[in-house]
């Protein structure tokens, strides 16, 4: 830090297994990606290439390259993996990620109904040959049946139990899907009864909205796992994680 200031926080620091920021990559080109990882890599745990967006991406090599030469771990958005196993080209997949020297895996089954098993299949495959982060929550976005607790508990521990580092707890970009409702409020019971049994350490709550974000921080600390942040937000988040920010204030006084 810049300076000194009693009565902070504590937070993890990189490389950190709680506290996680990861960060949603939309399309920054490698001059955008440059300077971002000038000013936030300290506060940046993983880099998501969106959904698709790394099939199209100009200078996929060097934009990855130049993430790893921060040591920012970068991964395929979970839509890519989807992509490639419902035109049955699983091992095409690993190619590519041996390739772009990729060893973070996000599962999800977002778009595509994969069977329960066969997800937990990808993942214990994906575990041998790194960091597998699953996703739960995608099927609540049609609304016409939400997952209950027990269910994404259920999830949970199983995806764990075929190898997942972490879980995340999906809100898509928009956050008005899956941990929350239409509106963006938090689904309060479904996040406090998940806590109940599943460990926050292993939890990577999507969140990417200010309030949303502020949610966790205050229900978890300044240590919640928090994903989907965009680029342009990381120093206001961890200014906002620390109690420097008019919403988080009073946390820590």
């Amino acid at each position: 830090m810049n300076f000194n200031l009693d009565k902070m926080p504590e937070r993890t620091q990189r490389p950190r297994s709680n506290g996680i920021t990861m960060v949603t990559d939309k399309g920054l080109s490698l001059q955008d990606t440059k300077d971002f990882l000038s000013v936030a890599s300290p506060h940046v745990d993983m880099v998501k290439l969106a959904f698709g967006t790394a099939y199209v991406t100009p200078n996929l090599k060097e934009k990855i390259d130049l993430f790893h030469a921060f040591n920012v771990p970068v991964y395929f958005g979970g839509l890519l993996l989807e992509a490639f196993i419902i035109r049955n080209q699983f091992d095409d997949y690993l190619n590519v990620a041996k390739e772009y020297g990729i060893k973070y895996f996000e599962v999800s089954d977002g778009s595509l109904d994969i069977p329960h098993a066969e997800k937990c299949g990808y993942i214990e495959k994906l575990a041998k040959l790194g960091t597998v982060l699953s996703e739960v929550g995608s099927k609540d976005k049609d609304r016409e049946h939400i997952t209950p607790p027990y269910k994404w508990i259920e999830l949970m521990k199983s995806e764990m139990d075929a190898g997942a580092s972490y879980v995340i707890a999906e809100a898509r970009e928009q956050g008005t899907v899956g941990l929350y409702r239409d509106s963006g409020e938090v689904r309060e019971g479904l996040v406090q009864e998940i806590l109940t049994k599943i460990p926050g350490e292993n939890i990577i709550w999507e969140a990417p909205r200010k309030d949303q974000q502020l949610y966790f921080l205050r229900l978890v600390g300044c240590n919640a796992n928090l994903g989907n942040i965009a680029a342009n937000e990381v120093i206001s988040l961890e200014a906002m994680r620390v109690g420097l920010r008019g919403d988080s204030f009073h946390f820590y006084l």
